[in-house]
C-alpha cells in the first residue's frame, strides 16, 4: 500500500508540473480497477509526462484483471513502454463515434523496430455485438467495459484485454496458421524483405488457397514463384477496408495491378474473394483471400467460372504445399486456413474462426518470432 500511495504522490507531483491534475484525480479514483496501469506509467517519467501535456488524445486503459493476463517474461523495458503508448490515441474519440464499420484510429506509437508505417501504428476501432471493440495484432480483440471518462487531456476508455502491437507479417502469418503462404515466402527468401518493406497491403492466400494449385507448385521456378508472391503485395499503400473502392487498382510489387470489386457485401481482388479484412501487422495490413493470385491472369470478374490457373488441381495425398516443416504458433483454433466465410468492406470486422494468440501470450509473442526449419 505504501508503494502505491508513493506512486500516486509521483503522478500527482509530476502531474501538476505538466498542467495535468485531472488525469492523476481519475488514476486514483479508478485505483482499484486501473492500478496496474498507474503503477506502470509511474515508472516511466517521460510516458508520463507525454501524457500530462498532451491534449486531444484517447487513452484506452486495460484493467488490472487483463494485465494479469499477460506474459510479460522477456519483455524489456522499451517493450513494455511500447504497448503502454499504442494505448494512447491520437485524437479525442467517445463511445459515439464508435460505428459498425471499421474507423483505423492513429496511436501514439510511431518509433521502430514496432512499426514502420507512416504516421504511427493504428487500432482497428467499431461496435461489435453493440460493444466498442478495438481489434489489433494477430486479431486480438479487447472490449470496452467503461466508457468515456473524460479528464482534461481528452477521454479515456476502460478495456478488458491489453491491446496487442501489430507484429512481422511473418509471425502473424505463423498465427493465423497462413502457414502456406509463410513457407513460400521462406522458399523465395522473401520473408524478411516483405517484413522490413515500409507501408504495404497483403493479399494472403489461404492454405486452401495454395492446396488448390498443389499439382502446378513443383513445376514453378523459383523466379515465377517469386513473380506470383510478389504480385500479392502492394508496396508504398496501406490499403485498409475501407480504402478498397469498387473498381479501384493497386500496383503490386511484381509490377502488375491487381483490380478491386465490391459485389453482394463482399470484396474481391482480381477474382478472389476476401475471406478476412483488416489484420494489423507492424508495417500494414493483411486481408486474406481464397485463391493464389496470377498476374497472368488479372481478370477482375468475381464471377468467372474458370481457375485463375489452368489446370490446377489439389494434390493426390492432399498435401499443402509449403507447409512441412512449419507449424502454427497459435494456441487456438485456427480455422482461418480453411473458411469461406466473406467479408465486406464497410461491415463489421470478424476474424472468421481464424487462430487468435491467447491474452496470456498476445504481447510476447510480438517480440520472440521463432525462426523455424523449413523443409519444403
Amino acid at each position: 500500500m505504501r508503494t502505491m500511495y508513493h506512486q500516486l504522490l509521483v503522478l500527482g507531483a509530476l502531474a501538476s508540473l505538466c498542467s495535468a491534475q485531472n488525469l492523476t484525480s481519475v488514476l486514483a479514483a479508478n485505483n482499484s480497477t486501473l492500478s496496474t496501469l498507474t503503477s506502470l506509467v509511474a515508472a516511466r517519467p517521460a510516458l508520463l509526462a507525454t501524457l500530462g501535456s498532451a491534449k486531444n488524445i484517447t487513452i484506452l486503459a486495460p484493467t488490472n484483471d487483463a494485465f494479469s493476463k499477460l506474459n510479460t517474461t522477456g519483455l524489456s523495458d522499451a517493450d513494455i513502454t511500447a504497448v503502454l503508448t499504442y494505448h494512447v490515441l491520437s485524437g479525442t474519440y467517445p463511445s459515439s463515434a464508435f460505428t459498425n464499420n471499421s474507423q483505423f484510429l492513429p496511436s501514439l506509437l510511431v518509433s521502430s523496430p514496432y512499426t514502420s508505417l507512416s504516421g504511427g501504428q493504428v487500432v482497428d476501432a467499431k461496435l461489435a455485438d453493440s460493444k466498442a471493440t478495438l481489434t489489433t495484432g494477430l486479431a486480438q480483440d479487447s472490449t470496452v467495459t467503461t466508457a468515456d471518462v473524460k479528464f482534461d487531456g481528452g477521454v479515456i476508455h476502460v478495456i478488458d484485454t491489453v491491446l496487442t502491437i501489430p507484429a512481422s507479417v511473418s509471425t502473424t502469418a505463423l498465427d493465423l496458421n497462413l502457414t502456406s503462404l509463410y513457407g513460400a515466402l521462406n522458399a523465395t527468401s522473401l520473408a524478411s524483405p516483405v517484413d522490413s518493406l515500409t507501408n504495404l497491403t497483403i493479399f494472403a492466400p489461404n492454405n486452401q488457397a495454395f492446396a488448390n494449385i498443389a499439382n502446378l507448385v513443383s513445376t514453378l521456378s523459383t523466379e515465377q514463384l517469386v513473380s506470383i508472391l510478389s504480385y500479392h503485395v502492394v508496396n508504398g499503400t496501406v490499403g485498409y477496408s475501407t480504402d478498397l473502392k469498387n473498381g479501384s487498382s493497386l500496383a503490386t510489387l511484381g509490377g502488375g495491378d491487381v483490380h478491386v470489386t465490391l459485389e453482394n457485401g463482399n470484396v474481391y481482388v482480381n477474382s478472389a474473394k476476401v475471406l478476412i479484412p483488416n489484420i494489423l501487422v507492424a508495417n500494414g495490413v493483411v486481408h486474406v483471400i481464397d485463391n493464389v493470385l496470377n498476374p497472368n491472369n488479372t481478370s477482375a470478374n468475381p464471377s468467372a467460372t474458370s481457375a485463375a490457373y489452368s489446370g490446377a488441381s489439389t494434390a493426390t495425398d492432399g498435401a499443402v504445399p509449403f507447409t512441412s516443416g512449419v507449424s502454427a504458433t497459435t494456441t487456438v483454433a485456427t480455422a482461418a486456413a480453411t473458411t469461406t466465410s466473406g467479408a465486406s468492406a464497410s461491415s463489421t470486422h470478424s476474424t472468421g474462426g481464424a487462430a487468435i494468440q491467447t491474452g496470456a501470450m498476445g504481447v510476447a509473442a510480438l517480440f520472440a518470432a521463432g525462426a523455424l526449419m523449413v523443409d519444403l
